[in-house]
Parts: C-alpha cells; structure tokens; sequence
C-alpha cells in the first residue's frame, strides 16, 4: 500500500555498446565510475528538453531537483575498456573544447602526437530510477517553466536533440525511457521494485551464461535508503555535482554504494 509520502519514480534504461559514465578527469586520461554521474544525468535531460548551453540556469535548477538512483544490470565484462586516441597536431591546427574555444599548442612541440585516453564501460545495462524535488519557486529560468516528471518523461521519447549515455559515441541501444512506473517512498525502495534484468543472453551477440546472480550493484543517495546492512558496500562523498553557472564541477553529493536482490515482475504504471 503506497503512504503518503510516496513519490513516483521514472525508470529509464541506459544500454549501449559502449557507455561512458564520465568522472573527474586528470589530464589526458578520461576516466570513468561504475554508476551514471548527477551531472550526466542532468544533461541528458537537458538535451532532451532542448535546453541550450547558455542556459545556466535552467541547468541548474534541473540538477538541484533529481533524486537517482542506478541498478547494475548487466555486468559482462570484468574492468573496462580503454580508447586510445592519438592526432598528429600542427603548429596552425586547432582542438575542440567544451568551452567552445579552438585550443592551439602554442609553443608545444610538434613532433609527438596529441595523446588521449578515454574508458568506457563495453555493452553495460543500468537502470536508473528518477524522480524530481519540488521547485525551490514558480518562477521561470529565463522562459522555462519547472519541467514535471511527465515533462522528463516525454521529453525522453521525442528529445529535441540526439541524446547520448556519456560521450558523443555512446549511442543507446533502446529507448531511454521504458514507460514504467514506481511508486516509493525512497530511492532504494524504488530501486528494490524494479522487475528483475532482462535476460540478454540468449540474443545473437552473446553466449548463453549461467544464471543471474541475486544481487545486483546498487547505488542510491544517502538520506534515500539504509546507510549500513549486510548489502551495503560503502559510504562515499561523490564529487558529480556541475556547477552550471561557472561550467565547472563543484560539489559532492553522498551516495552509498551496495547491493539489491530484484523484485518479481511488477508494471505499476506506465505514461
């Protein structure tokens, strides 16, 4: 029986051949974390509401409102994979930034290559529930209104631009939306409602495996679920808060990191 303090909670799948799940970067090497980062999060909804990139504020207000949470799925592959990306730049030749800026190599030699690497998770299934905060105020960001879970969700299923799990490659496999429902109190208890995975090894791709394991990894806002338990791992301060007036990351957020046994199947709604 749902209580009064029970939200609803959109469920999206996030699959692809490769997903990046970006975290803080040291130089050139673009690293990655286990589970979808807030400001990730924050900016596929972004794209899919057609927000702008000078629409700082907007992006905020977004991000100040998402409660997730994610489900590893589908594990695969042990560790990642690791793009290596070489350019041989020239003294007059230019690199794309964020910042919108061409990036030259002025006084840097030019005999050696432009050397990046970037990680990626190979053919991961996560599944992340989401619901929003109310609205610190009515008032608009500039033209936009407060958007509503309703608003994410069809936003998902006709986005006003590409959308992308991470970087540019990261193509989703599926649609990000599954059109379900979850009625909770909590993110770890929207979480514990999920039907189980889907059972991917009998598709073409993949040899059969044995079965699932009944623990699946979890990871959920601390405030949103248990702190300690025989099913959670740890308890960590993740720094994947993005400043979105100054363009920089700045903030942590804690999570705990552990583990839910899945639910039997279950449709509770679906928009």
């Amino acid at each position: 029986m749902s209580g009064a303090s029970d939200r609803h909670w959109l469920v999206l799948r996030l699959e692809a051949p490769l997903v990046s799940f970006g975290a803080v970067a040291i130089d050139s090497n673009g690293v990655i974390w286990d589970f979808p980062a807030l400001s990730m999060l924050t900016g596929v909804f972004a794209n899919a509401l057609g927000y702008e990139r000078t629409e700082r504020e907007a992006h905020q207000a977004l991000q100040d409102r998402l409660v997730v949470a994610s489900r590893r799925d589908d594990e695969p592959y042990d560790g990642v994979l690791t793009d290596v990306q070489n350019v041989q730049m020239q003294k007059s030749d230019k690199g794309w930034t964020t910042r919108g800026a061409p990036e030259g190599r002025d006084g840097g030699s030019y005999d050696g290559p432009h050397r990046r690497f970037r990680d990626y998770h190979p053919d991961a299934l996560v599944t992340v529930v989401v619901t929003l905060r109310p609205p610190s105020s009515t008032e608009t960001c500039g033209s936009r209104l407060p958007p509503s879970l309703d608003d994410l969700a069809h936003a998902l299923d006709r986005p006003d631009r590409p959308l992308f799990i991470g970087r540019k490659p990261c193509l989703p496999a599926a649609a990000l939306n599954t059109r379900l429902v979850v009625t909770a109190a909590t993110a770890h208890a929207a979480l514990l409602k999920l039907p189980p995975p889907v059972d991917r090894s009998r598709t073409p791709r993949r040899a059969a495996r044995p079965s699932r394991a009944v623990e699946l990894r979890a990871q959920w806002p601390a405030g949103e679920g248990p702190r300690e338990g025989p099913l959670v791992d740890r308890l960590i301060a993740l720094p994947d808060r993005r400043n979105w007036i100054s363009g920089l990351h700045g903030g942590t957020r804690s999570v705990v990191e552990g583990r839910v046994r899945p639910d039997k199947p279950s449709r509770e709604a679906s928009i």
